[in-house]
């Protein structure tokens, strides 16, 4: 399944047609939150202050039923390879800071695809897709520069994964930031890398924040904006989001400063729904669920586009679109197309830039034959079939912020069993159709049963502790280790 792009020859082409420089194709900012729910952001909560965030989705295009993976490590697999989680190998579960492999290096993923075509390529953040050796790490894997932390979460100021360093530029580690807040050092990162591109070369530029995983923290600053919130954690939650908000205005500056901004699609999305957990404290109001789950308010997420070339603004667009598509969409914009038949993900630029109906008619949540009870869920037009476990918390929260809605209502689900239900009527998951639609749920089963028989195998290996020490590694996370 590896990807292959016939990007030189494409290039060549697209080049004798057209003048390819950055006024033909565009620049592009990819903004991956980690962790934000659906309810955390001001356009769809107005106790959420991001008025950066809300300014540019109001006058972009605001996606309603867009969606990826549970959780972080397979939706940033999706995104980089054009693949689901069942056909990349993390459909089981996320990268450990010990684990010896990464994404697949069978697979030709984003970055090196706009490599290909041109583009610089820069990226600031998490990458959570392996770094045992150097060819799974960001540098290894298309992008020109990188600074950020190769695991999944880490202390705000420390920058420490436990007792040791994970953050670094390229592949020198950067011991001199401590006490300085991330959101805050990955705006001036990012707007550093703005500032010295090379301005006759489109970029693209993947700022994949640490906001607002766990843990909560926060400068008081932000967390004094919102001292109306009696719970503690959150009120931390909404100013980290705040925090974010700042970043990405930061980020924004620079583009326009240096001239680059009005030749630039930017992309917000979020991982996964957030976190519902007392301590984490994401929400997903009205959806069910939570991060982790395959419930609506773990798997859909918050996501628009904002830029000068799309042709149709303003609105909230209804059609589905898969973390998967951005892959071969971003390539179409570049001036590439894929010539792999095999890959899920598909082109939804006359989507995301006319409003046209979206090509994609299903996707699938995810597909687990490893785990019993089984751990699946595919949506087909406009039923979803949950088979087996969707996971826990499966409640409905309201946010704490609003006292008016009520409490939390229960929905936790501990046996396992099959669901079926009609995500356009509702949207909230309330109404089990599975007895009432016996016909439509064998339809969904034999779709289910037919998407397996192509699983892709899980390459997670046994951890190697030892080996990967940093303490092997003057004290920082770093690769050479498998």
């Amino acid at each position: 399944m590896k990807t292959t792009l016939a990007a030189c020859f494409i290039f060549l082409v697209v080049c004798g047609l057209v003048d390819c420089n950055t006024n033909e194709r565009p620049h592009i900012l990819f903004i991956l939150a980690d962790d934000l729910g659906w309810n955390d952001i001001g356009y769809n909560n107005p106790y959420v202050f991001t008025p950066t965030l809300d300014a540019l989705a109001r006058d972009g295009v605001i996606f309603n039923q867009s969606y990826a993976q549970p959780a972080c490590t397979p939706s940033r697999a999706c995104l980089m390879s054009g693949y689901f989680a069942y056909h990349n190998g993390f459909q089981t579960e996320v990268m450990n800071k010990w684990t010896p492999n990464g994404l697949s290096l069978d697979f030709t993923i984003l970055p090196q695809e706009l490599k290909d075509l041109g583009y610089s390529t820069y990226m600031v953040g998490k990458w959570d897709l392996g770094y045992c050796k150097n060819e799974y790490t960001p540098n290894g894997r298309g992008f020109d520069h990188f600074y950020g932390f190769y695991t999944a979460g880490e202390d705000y100021y420390s920058h420490k994964n436990g007792k040791f360093l994970d953050l670094r530029e390229d592949f020198t580690p950067d011991f001199d930031q401590d006490g300085v807040y991330s959101a805050e050092l990955f705006a001036e990162k990012a707007a550093n890398y703005v500032a010295n591109h090379d301005k006759n070369e489109p970029m693209f530029m993947y700022l994949s924040l640490q906001s607002v995983h766990g843990p909560l923290q926060v400068p008081d600053k932000y967390l004094d904006r919102f001292n109306f919130v009696s719970n503690i954690g959150r009120r931390m939650k909404l100013g980290m989001t705040t925090a974010m908000d700042d970043t990405v205005a930061v980020v924004v500056e620079a583009f326009k400063e240096h001239g680059l901004w009005n030749n630039t699609l930017l992309i917000f999305l979020s991982d996964n729904g957030g976190p519902t957990n007392e301590g984490k404290d994401g929400n997903n109001w009205p959806l069910r669920g939570s991060k982790k789950t395959l419930w609506e308010g773990g798997t859909r997420v918050v996501n628009f586009v904002y830029g000068t070339m799309l042709e149709k603004t303003g609105y909230v667009n209804d059609g589905m679109i898969h973390i998967v598509d951005w892959f071969p969409t971003l390539v179409h914009v570049a001036g590439g197309e894929s010539d792999d038949q095999d890959m899920d993900g598909l082109n939804v630029w006359d989507t995301v830039s006319k409003g046209d109906p979206s090509p994609r008619t299903e996707f699938v949540y995810n597909i687990d034959v490893e785990e019993d009870p089984p751990y699946q869920a595919i949506r087909v037009g406009d039923y979803k079939l949950i088979h087996g476990k969707a996971g826990n918390p499966s409640d409905w929260v309201p946010p704490p912020e609003d006292d008016s809605l009520g409490g939390i209502e229960n929905g936790r689900i501990y046996k396992a069993f099959t669901r079926l239900f009609n995500i356009i009527d509702d949207p909230t998951e309330r109404n089990d159709l599975s007895e009432a639609m016996p016909d439509k749920l064998a339809e969904m089963l034999a779709r289910l049963e037919e998407l397996k028989e192509t699983t892709y195998p899980v390459e997670f290996v046994p951890r190697t502790k030892e080996e990967a020490s940093p303490k092997n590694f003057g004290g920082a996370y770093s690769p050479g280790w498998c």
